[in-house]
């Protein structure tokens, strides 16, 4: 139940207002701006709406606004600038519209400027960033801003994070930007920029670069490849790189091979063709790969089996630091199985996961994937995989999306897979399976749609009952004597060749060692 805030008329003394999560809705009451002694309100995650008075400059003490997550509209106030002592100021996710105010840039002790997710818009590149020289983080993210990135804002010198992802900005990034010595995050997916590959081999230079997402913004462009690349040591510190969503052609350059620290690639939404390279396998942080909708070819590399933070060991909890982002990250774990995305600031909030979805790639699912034992999310999906599914699939305890459809795969569903009990999303459509789907198991609880598309599949959730004696345990028998056949054919082939040889020379040795024998015989 929603309830509005009370006046705050004889709160004169009041210098903390917060009620963060607490369902508040209406506007905000008109006699809170009479508190000026107020230098903190922190109303997030209710349902407040109404336009931001203008006599919020009233409030000439406040030093942290924050409004995030409501239904704030209208414009900001213009004369905002004059709240002088302003350090932290957040409007994230609401309706707010319009320009920013030029008076903003008066605010000169702010530290944060967070107003993403939102439709304010203008010339971003207008504004005069260069007087805000303790900005340390600055979000604008899902705006419709236009224009450049702001020169001005290269003299902000202790700026740590800035995005100004999914707004309407162009042009290059500037060899200027490495003024920002203590730069660490930027995100600036979703815009119209122009030459990755000399954005990259700017940034490239920074030292304390830990999250660098362009997706979504080089439209077309290739995959920054250049021979020159492989040989500078840049990126040592980057943790997570995201070149989705662009449509970039060429193939995984060999530069990324030397990212030691990193952690999540996103590569997803590409023309990327080419195999996986084997030194993939070798990257010791990486813990989540995505690669899908791509064109890439060839096989699953064994050496992807081998990556070091997905296998079991003693040591595994000393690498998986809480390292945080300086501005939160939005994205889908897999233990939460929905579409919306969430914003998280750790970085374990990341399921380890290897997405190969949609390319071209062939050959069996290697059984050395066995190993990869701290694996929660494997998408397999939409490729041409052939063989069958291994059984050592089941030694993947934390796996909890495993997806096979729409390949080429045969034979049985390993009963052994009833042993993956945190599976939430399973799905093993469009292949050639047969057999009974096992039964008594968590395989039994999802959906039919998950195995249509094997017409010589059968057993519940399907319609299509299994035969009698043509059950799992008859085809795991088949299955068993089958590879005991195999198993066994080189030995057959071995005594019947030393019977061969015994009988021969056992006959014709002797005719040739006893003369007399030779004579008679011919």
């Amino acid at each position: 139940m929603s309830t509005t805030i009370p006046s705050q008329g004889k709160c004169s003394e009041l210098q903390v207002f917060r009620a963060s999560h607490n369902n508040l809705s209406g506007l905000l009451p008109e006699d809170i701006y009479n508190a000026t002694k107020l230098e903190e309100i922190a109303l997030p995650f209710n349902s407040l709406h109404g336009a931001i008075s203008d006599k919020i400059v009233n409030l000439t003490n406040l030093a942290i606004l924050d409004l995030s997550f409501n239904h704030f509209g209208g414009e900001l106030p213009l004369n905002l600038g004059k709240l002088s002592k302003l350090k932290f100021v957040t409007f994230d996710f609401n309706n707010l519209e319009g320009a920013l105010p030029p008076s903003l840039m008066n605010c000169t002790n702010l530290v944060e400027l967070r107003l993403g997710n939102n439709n304010l818009e203008g010339d971003i590149s207008m504004l005069d960033f260069s007087r805000l020289s303790q900005l340390t983080k600055l979000d604008l993210r899902l705006n419709n801003f236009t224009g450049t990135i702001p020169v001005s804002l290269y003299s902000c010198r202790s700026l740590k994070a800035i995005r100004f992802a999914k707004n309407h900005l162009e042009g290059q990034i500037q060899a200027e930007i490495l003024s920002l010595k203590s730069l660490s995050f930027l995100s600036l997916g979703g815009n119209r920029f122009t030459n990755l590959t000399w954005a990259v081999k700017i940034l490239m230079s920074f030292k304390s670069l830990h999250t660098l997402s362009l997706a979504g913004c080089y439209e077309g462009e290739g995959m920054p490849s250049d021979d020159d690349m492989v040989d500078f040591d840049g990126f040592q510190n980057l943790r997570l790189l995201n070149l989705a969503g662009s449509d970039l052609n060429g193939q995984i350059p060999l530069w990324l091979s030397k990212l030691k620290n990193l952690e999540l690639l996103e590569l997803g939404f590409n023309q990327i063709t080419g195999p996986i390279p084997s030194w993939l396998g070798t990257l010791p942080r990486l813990f989540y790969i995505n690669l899908s909708n791509n064109r890439i070819s060839g096989e699953f590399p064994k050496t992807l089996c081998r990556l070091p933070r997905l296998l079991y060991g003693p040591n595994i909890a000393s690498q998986a630091d809480q390292y945080e982002f300086e501005l939160p990250i939005y994205g889908r774990s897999s233990s939460i199985i929905t579409t919306q995305t969430f914003p998280t600031h750790i970085l374990d909030f990341f399921a380890p996961t290897i997405v190969l979805s949609k390319n071209n790639i062939v050959g069996d699912i290697p059984t050395e994937i066995g190993q990869l034992q701290l694996l929660q999310e494997l998408d397999l999906d939409s490729n041409n995989f052939s063989g069958v599914i291994p059984d050592q699939l089941s030694n993947l305890k934390n796996l909890e999306v495993l997806n096979l459809s729409m390949n080429l795969l045969s034979g049985i569903i390993p009963s052994s897979l009833a042993s993956l009990n945190f599976l939430k999303e399973f799905n093993v459509s469009y292949n050639n399976l047969e057999g009974s789907i096992p039964t008594g198991t968590q395989l039994q609880s999802f959906e039919a749609s998950a195995f249509e598309g094997n017409p010589k599949l059968c057993g519940a959730p399907l319609l299509n009952k299994c035969e009698p004696n043509k059950g799992i345990d008859a085809d795991n028998k088949n299955n068993k004597d089958v590879h005991n056949w195999l198993h066994q054919l080189p030995w057959f082939y071995i005594f019947a060749a030393l019977g061969f040889i015994v009988g021969f020379w056992g006959v014709c040795g002797f005719l040739v060692i006893n003369k007399t024998w030779r004579y008679a015989y011919f």
